[in-house]
């Protein structure tokens, strides 16, 4: 027979141990005990103890990884060896409303003084971690950062002679239609040059926009040529833009942590939990 009974507010199952007949109690803590830990208990008092199972009513096997208090709140079988207990656990009398207030105001009030007494230990390890990432990660960006700096100065440069070259060019243009205009031939022999050269350029712009899916709009066009050049003299030079990028956000992260630590507590705090302590 296995019984259950309970003490100073505490489980005690007592069961016979096969290999010596002897009655054993075992006193659980429902809310941190498994069935696990429970069973592995009763194998190490008896060595002779082969197999320990706990089943539910209907026949199925309950977990290990299952709380005492789940167990105890409905009748289940304990199997030893070859030996199954109906178990009926007896009703546990539940706290008065009374009673249960004043457990919660205990909780809350010892949990209030562990966050006192705690929390500015947690808080200074807790910064001087960050603060050890934080130069780590800058450490680690600085010599990418000296890299990039590089790699946007010869880009920029790129960029910016790429757009004198075609503004050379369209001068050049203009002044030998004005030369062949008024020197050379007449507006009437022209017309359809400069005609062409217009629906040319409407073309030239309309292919643009069919291989990039964007207007040909002069700031877009710019910052589009410059990443060109970036990411070319990028993977020329072997710099990781994707380890780049991670690192910035890891540093942008661990600062936002850092000064989310260093605000004062109350302005952590969620809304509801400070009306609830005002």
């Amino acid at each position: 027979e296995v019984t259950i009974n309970y003490r100073h507010g505490l489980p005690v199952v007592t069961l016979t141990l096969p290999t010596r007949s002897e009655r054993c109690q075992f006193t659980v803590k429902p809310m941190v005990t498994s069935v696990g830990a429970f069973l592995q208990d009763v194998q190490r008092e008896d060595k002779g103890i082969e197999r320990a199972e706990v089943f539910a009513t209907d026949g199925s096997k309950v977990s290990d990884a299952t709380l005492m208090e789940v167990l105890l709140m409905n009748d289940f079988k304990l199997v030893i060896n070859d030996t199954a207990y109906s178990v009926s656990p007896p009703v546990k009398d539940k706290l008065s409303s009374e009673h249960a207030t004043e457990m919660e105001d205990i909780k809350s009030l010892v949990h209030r003084l562990f966050v006192a007494l705690h929390l500015e230990d947690h808080q200074v390890r807790k910064e001087r971690e960050l603060l050890q990432k934080l130069d780590h990660l800058k450490e680690e960006l600085l010599p990418l950062e000296q890299m990039k700096a590089r790699i946007m100065d010869s880009a920029d440069a790129k960029t910016s002679r790429l757009l004198w070259v075609g503004l050379a060019l369209m001068s050049t243009q203009g002044g030998a239609l004005a030369w062949l205009t008024w020197w050379v031939y007449s507006w009437d022999i022209m017309e359809p040059v400069t005609y062409f050269i217009t629906y040319g350029s409407a073309m030239a712009f309309y292919a643009y926009f069919v291989l990039t899916r964007q207007d040909y709009i002069y700031p877009d066009a710019k910052d589009r040529q410059f990443l060109h050049y970036f990411y070319r003299k990028s993977k020329k030079q072997h710099f990781n833009v994707e380890r780049y990028n991670k690192l910035k956000e890891d540093l942008a992260e661990a600062e936002e942590s850092l000064r989310r630590l260093r605000q004062p507590l109350h302005l952590r705090l969620p809304i509801q939990e400070i009306s609830e302590k005002d």
